[in-house]
């Protein structure tokens, strides 16, 4: 039971008529006797909202920061007609836009309510209960009760790097036989031959074509289709740091949605797999058609753990995943400690059979704090920020010396820089 704002307002009404005409104990009875005998009333009158029956539709899943509609279906099952508030309640980050309804359904009658959500974080968002507040024909007085109406609505990522896409597959265009390149690599194949134009590579010259031809002959060449990118999501403790207004790992997962993309529509079998001491979301084995709504489901629901990264463990489930030669890019936070005294010690048996490319996530705040010299307390902020950069350079030049590929950037930048370092190893025959 409920009282409605009705209850109180009647009662200071009474108390202030009682102490104007005939104040007395017996004239504050009266008062209270009359609204007793109403909320009494009220609420023997008013609909029974255990009566009522839910059911949802709508939909499941919604990208970050988007609005979505969920709808819920009232049914009244009682003898009396429902009149009052409904309140559909949801996880706080599931952003509810409007929560609070009002409801009028007669006796075996339906009706429909609209739940607006926004997220605001990723993953799966939860419905909490349904309350519903039956109001009696006086107003004094409500019957409630709070029902389980389950839904689960999945905030995806963004991938706000999509917007990077079409240069960059402006570019693959170019390498995709469209305009053949002259450079033989490893991941390189045959594509045709043309006659010789004044400053092409006289290696490419086809001697024995050249024979049958009245012209010299040259062979073009293209990157090769149906290369392997394996792409790691460090999810440990490093993945929880703050950068800007999200974490980290919201930061690798746009680069990687854009990397994957690329990748796929290069022809390129892209898998995903994110790991910190053991694997927490995994894609693989999918067409190019198919691949953009996995990862990002896949995604979704990850969420940083704070624990150290199993390098150890790492290297190997990447060595059981990838047989053949591959492109495998490490999406971290590429601060300095877990470079040297994890992932350096394994390294030697992932170069040795893959591609590595590690891309790590740095914070633009910390230039800007190396930048400033305002006061003291600026200072020795620069001096801690300069140190940090110092740190993330001698990883960097640890990596590059074990022959590791390196793209470190801000969050709004790594996304384009990653592919663009992908295209390049492909250009060269590096894949």
């Amino acid at each position: 039971m409920a009282l409605t704002g009705r209850t109180p307002l009647l009662a200071a009404i009474g108390a202030v008529l009682v102490g104007l005409a005939a104040p007395s104990a017996a004239g504050i009875a009266v008062v209270v006797a009359v609204l007793l005998l109403g909320v009494i009333a009220d609420v023997t009158l008013a609909g029974s909202a255990r009566a009522l029956r839910f059911s949802r539709s709508g939909a499941a899943s919604v990208r970050l920061g988007e609005r979505v509609d969920v709808t819920l279906a009232v049914e009244n099952q009682g003898r009396r007609r429902v009149r009052g508030v409904l309140r559909d309640a949801w996880q706080p980050s599931a952003g509810v836009v409007t929560d609070r309804h009002r409801v009028d359904v007669g006796a075996g009658q339906r009706t429909r309510v609209t739940t607006t959500l926004r997220p605001t974080r990723r993953g799966d968002r939860r419905a909490a209960r349904v309350t519903v507040r039956s109001v009696g024909p006086l107003g004094l007085a409500a019957r409630q009760c709070s029902h389980e109406v389950p839904w689960t609505l999945r905030a995806l990522p963004p991938f706000e790097s999509r917007k990077h896409l079409p240069a960059r597959l402006a570019r693959l265009q170019q390498l995709d036989g469209r305009q053949a390149v002259l450079t033989r690599g490893q991941g390189t194949e045959f594509d045709s031959l043309r006659e010789y134009v004044v400053g092409d590579d006289v290696r490419s010259i086809d001697w024995r074509a050249s024979a049958r031809a009245a012209d010299v002959m040259v062979r073009t060449w293209r990157p090769e289709r149906d290369r392997r990118i394996l792409i790691v999501l460090d999810t440990g403790r490093t993945s929880a740091g703050r950068v800007g207004d999200a974490p980290r790992l919201d930061a690798a997962m746009d680069a990687a949605l854009l990397l994957a993309t690329l990748a796929s529509r290069a022809g390129d079998r892209v898998d995903l797999v994110a790991y910190d001491r053991r694997v927490r979301a995994a894609v693989s084995g999918t067409s190019s058609a198919e691949l953009l709504p996995l990862l990002v489901n896949a995604m979704a629901p990850v969420e940083p753990e704070l624990v150290e990264l199993d390098a150890r463990g790492l290297v190997a489930e990447v060595l059981r995943r990838s047989r053949r030669r591959s492109l495998v890019v490490l999406l971290t936070a590429l601060d300095a400690a877990p470079i040297e005294h994890g992932l350096l010690p394994v390294l030697a048996s992932l170069t040795a059979r893959h591609e590595l490319l590690v891309a790590g996530i740095a914070d633009p705040r910390v230039a800007e704090m190396a930048a400033s010299r305002g006061d003291a307390q600026a200072v020795y902020d620069a001096a801690a920020a300069e140190r940090s950069l110092a740190e993330r350079r001698r990883a960097t030049a640890l990596l590059t010396r074990h022959g590791v590929h390196v793209v470190d950037a801000v969050p709004d930048r790594l996304p384009p820089m990653l592919a663009d370092r992908y295209l390049a190893l492909k250009s060269e025959g590096r894949l």
